[in-house]
C-alpha cells in the first residue's frame, strides 16, 4: 500500500535554496534515517498519481530522523517538487533505502569529488570515509560562486578542500579534474576517487586516474523506473557485461564503465520530456492567469472605501 495509506507521514521539516534551480528538502522518516548508509538512494513520489523519481541520499541524520536531499528542477517533476515542497507539506511516497551502499573499506587516503549536483551525494562518502581514518581531500566544483553550497559541511570532514569553478570566482578556474591532477601531484599515496556528477564530468575523473592506476569508484545515474532490477530501464555496460545501476550499483568501477552509452540513454527520452515540461509550463501559465483574473476581480468587486 501506498505509505500514506499505512498512516506514515513524510513531513518536510526543513528547506533551503542554494541557486534558482537548486533545493534542499529535509524530510523525517526515523527509519529510514537509521537504514541509510553512504551511496544510496530512494524512489520519491510527491503526489499519489506523480512520478517516482530517483533521489540519491545527500544526508541522513540519526538522531533527529532525518533524511536530506538535494534536487535540481530540470524536468516537469522536480519543477513541480520545487514549487510545491515547503516545510509543513509531505510527500506522498519514499521506497528505500535502495541500491549498494558505497564499500568504504581501509583506503587511507582518499579524492571525494563532487560536481555540480554531484556535490551533495559524495559528502555522506566523504564523512563515512573520515569517520573511517582516512585522509580525505574533497574536491567540488561549480559553475561559478553563487551556485556554491555546502562549503563549510565539507571543510569538517575534509581534511583538504579543493573549490574549482568554471570562471574563476571562487577557488581554483577549471574543472575538477583540475583538482584532482593537482591531489595526485602533492600526494603519490592515493588509495582511491570516488566521484559523482554529470557523466562526462565522471568520465573525465576516469581518464584523469587511468594513467595512475587509482581505483576510481563512481555513482550512475541512468533512467531508471522501479529501482528493483525488473524493468531494465537502468542497465548500464561495464566492461564486458550488463549491469543495472538500482540493484547491481549505483557504485561502479569507473575505468570501466562504457560512458558513451551512458550518455547516449540519458537523452533518449528528451523529446517526451520536452513535451512533458511544454505541457507543465501551459498547466502553470493558466493558473496564473487563472489568479490573476481572480485577483482583478476581487480588487474590482470590494468597495471603494476598503480599496
Amino acid at each position: 500500500m501506498p505509505a500514506n495509506e499505512q498512516g506514515m507521514q513524510f513531513e518536510i521539516v526543513a528547506r533551503e535554496d542554494f541557486s534558482d534551480v537548486t533545493f534542499l528538502l529535509e524530510v523525517r522518516h526515523p527509519l529510514m534515517a537509521r537504514a541509510a548508509r553512504p551511496g544510496q538512494f530512494l524512489i520519491v513520489m510527491e503526489t499519489e498519481h506523480g512520478e517516482r523519481i530517483p533521489l540519491t541520499i545527500a544526508d541522513f541524520d540519526r538522531e533527529r530522523g532525518t533524511i536530506t536531499l538535494v534536487i535540481q528542477a530540470v524536468g516537469k517533476t522536480t519543477k513541480e517538487m520545487q514549487r510545491n515542497c515547503t516545510v509543513g507539506t509531505h510527500l506522498y511516497a519514499m521506497v528505500g533505502p535502495m541500491g549498494i551502499p558505497s564499500h568504504i573499506g581501509s583506503a587511507k587516503k582518499v579524492i571525494c569529488v563532487g560536481g555540480g549536483l554531484g556535490v551533495a551525494p559524495v559528502f555522506p562518502q566523504a564523512r563515512a570515509y573520515k569517520e573511517s581514518g582516512a585522509y580525505v581531500i574533497g574536491v567540488i566544483g561549480f559553475r561559478n560562486r553563487d551556485l556554491m553550497f555546502w562549503e563549510q559541511k565539507f571543510r569538517a570532514v575534509c581534511d583538504e578542500l579543493i573549490i574549482c569553478t568554471d570562471d574563476g570566482s571562487a577557488g581554483i578556474k577549471g574543472l575538477v579534474t583540475e583538482g584532482i591532477k593537482q591531489s595526485i601531484a602533492r600526494h603519490g599515496d592515493i588509495d582511491e576517487v570516488v566521484a559523482i556528477g554529470p557523466p562526462v564530468m565522471m568520465r573525465g575523473c576516469a581518464e584523469a586516474t587511468r594513467e595512475h592506476k587509482i581505483r576510481t569508484v563512481v555513482s550512475l545515474n541512468p533512467v531508471m523506473v522501479d529501482g528493483t532490477g525488473m524493468c531494465g530501464g537502468c542497465r548500464v555496460k561495464v566492461g564486458d557485461q550488463i549491469k543495472f545501476a538500482c540493484v547491481d550499483g549505483p557504485d561502479f568501477d569507473a575505468h570501466q564503465v562504457d560512458f558513451a552509452d551512458l550518455m547516449a540513454r540519458l537523452v533518449r527520452y528528451k523529446r517526451a520530456e520536452g513535451e512533458a515540461m511544454t505541457r507543465f509550463e501551459e498547466s502553470c501559465r493558466v493558473r496564473n492567469a487563472a489568479g490573476e483574473l481572480e485577483q482583478s476581480v476581487f480588487i474590482t468587486d470590494r468597495p471603494a472605501a476598503d480599496r
